[in-house]
């Protein structure tokens, strides 16, 4: 049997294996022509002390020892083309797993998806960056693989209890994620590796006889005697099928809005809202590695900051070293931030979501929109983020109405507009404005006093070398869509099972893809 250690090194020690066993050798005694494996199980960063460090946990074989490398492999799939018919509507992560789930189960996935494939999404996006132009169902937010697809790919969860997170790691890996994802604290696939992996997920739902259908959106759930029977798309086809699950994530405006209309339970949920901040990454690498230049074996720095500031939790959210700041709205006359990072982390520039936790309270201005209310107070904020920043509420395709007011960090707790705000990776642009004009009071309030009590615990952090992009507002779902605990199933619309980031039960890749799974096994469940 292997003996598991734990153990501390430099940057330069983890990353060259000769170093590494060295190091093992002394620390277990042992002459290193006699360590024939090394096997790392898990990998983090402590940046505590001033000479940053590498904890390892790594397994070590000696001469003698049997040892096998572990192949992780996919599930031995069968066809199911003629098999019951699931319904999934949503391709992202939870509506993905859920298909793979249910072949895995002997049942039939029908995945109905509103936006494009993952490659054809990209010239969308083209659009939207380059000619500010917004398509409602295929944007970073709609289409295959979902929001997470092209805005990062990362893979830290602290939802333990929620789902096994080990085994969708190793899905991730068996359809070609690098293994290294299976030992970082903090893993991340990015933006420019993750397409293909959703690609060849889809490619594995055809083969065993399911379905995935594009730029089909769903705009009505058929019932009879409140059970689900189908679904109507906007083609005016109808899909049957009297199980439904149904993923559509966070920003289908459209599908709450259908669900109220049709009197199906749902409640306003609370969520986060702020700005998102830039700084240079050399800064974030000063501050956070305690150094002037970080060197060839540290990754580009991450930060994560946690206040308590008038009551209100103001937190880092989605988190980009080295990344990119997109525009992310799902409609003419809003403009929405997120950011994302690609596999290497390579850009100039970190970025992250900086936003204050809300309360049921503060949606009493939009109490008469009912169990929508939240919903609506973030459509108001992302509409007049967009008019301060020079959009026409006459002419929605104006060409500066994809712009994001921004500000520098210092003037914005001073309440003072920038005299320029200097280039950012947000490709549509910026327009300088007070962004205390874009949230309500208390918000801008909070932030204010937030990014004074930031810059107290990073040394360097307040500065007007940063840009704040506003607003960050699809943190997660301001919906909930209730479901039995036990079950899954809708409080009151048999064979409805809510899932996912879009229902409020997950708020990220690995906890929707968890989910998309569990709601995959109680629809099995149920048909037993």
């Amino acid at each position: 049997m292997p003996k598991e250690i734990l153990l501390q090194v430099s940057p330069e020690t983890a990353a060259d294996t000769a170093l590494l066993k060295a190091n093992i050798s002394k620390k277990m005694n042992l002459a290193t022509a006699d360590i024939a494996h090394v096997v790392i199980v898990k990998r983090s960063i402590d940046a505590r002390q001033k000479s940053v460090k590498i904890n390892l946990k790594v397994n070590v074989y000696v001469n003698g020892e049997s040892f096998e490398t572990h192949k992780i492999k996919l599930p031995e799939y069968k066809d199911v083309a003629e098999k019951q018919a699931v319904i999934v509507v949503g391709a992202g992560p939870a509506g993905l797993f859920a298909a793979l789930q249910l072949i895995e189960l002997g049942l039939r996935p029908i995945v109905v998806e509103r936006g494009k494939d993952v490659r054809g999404r990209r010239r969308d996006l083209k659009a939207i960056n380059r000619d500010h132009i917004v398509n409602e169902d295929s944007n970073y937010c709609f289409g295959e693989g979902g929001a997470g697809t092209y805005s990062d790919g990362k893979l830290y969860t602290r939802s333990k209890k929620r789902g096994d997170v080990t085994r969708i790691l190793e899905l991730l890996v068996a359809f070609g994620a690098n293994p290294d994802i299976l030992v970082d604290a903090h893993p991340h696939i990015g933006t420019n590796k993750l397409p293909q992996i959703i690609e060849d997920i889809r490619e594995k739902i055809k083969e065993f006889g399911g379905q995935v259908l594009f730029d089909t959106r769903v705009v009505d759930i058929l019932l009879k005697n409140n059970e689900v029977q189908g679904v109507l798309t906007q083609n005016g086809d109808v899909i049957e099928a009297n199980k439904l699950i149904l993923a559509t994530g966070h920003s289908a405006r459209d599908v709450f809005e259908m669900l109220h209309a049709k009197d199906i339970l749902i409640e306003a949920k609370p969520f986060a809202l702020g700005v998102r901040a830039e700084h240079p990454q050399a800064l974030i690498d000063q501050i956070q590695y305690s150094c002037d230049y970080r060197g060839a074996f540290l990754p580009p720095a991450p930060y994560s900051i946690v206040k308590q500031v008038n009551g209100r939790g103001m937190y880092s959210f989605c988190m980009c070293p080295g990344g990119v700041i997109a525009p992310c709205a799902t409609s003419p006359g809003e403009v929405v931030t997120n950011g994302w990072s690609p596999s290497k982390r390579d850009q100039a520039t970190a970025n992250s979501g900086i936003v204050v936790e809300l309360k049921l309270e503060d949606f009493k201005p939009f109490a008469k929109y009912g169990p929508l209310a939240g919903m609506a107070f973030q459509k108001s904020i992302e509409q007049k983020a967009w008019h301060v920043a020079g959009g026409s509420f006459d002419n929605l395709e104006s060409q500066n109405s994809q712009c994001v007011p921004a500000q520098k960090m210092i003037d914005f707790t001073k309440g003072k507009v920038s005299a320029e705000i200097p280039k950012t990776s947000y490709v549509p642009g910026t327009t300088s404005v007070e962004l205390g004009a874009v949230f309500p009071g208390f918000l801008t309030q909070i932030l204010r006093q937030g990014f004074t009590d930031f810059g107290k615990s990073m040394k360097g952090y307040l500065t007007n070398e940063a840009v704040l992009h506003g607003p960050e507002s699809r943190t997660s779902s301001p919906v909930r869509i209730p479901r039995d605990s036990v079950t899954l199933e809708h409080l009151q619309i048999k064979g409805l099972y809510p899932c996912g980031e879009g229902a409020g039960y997950a708020g990220g890749i690995i906890s929707a893809a968890i989910d998309g799974e569990k709601c995959a096994l109680m629809v099995a469940a149920a048909l037993k």
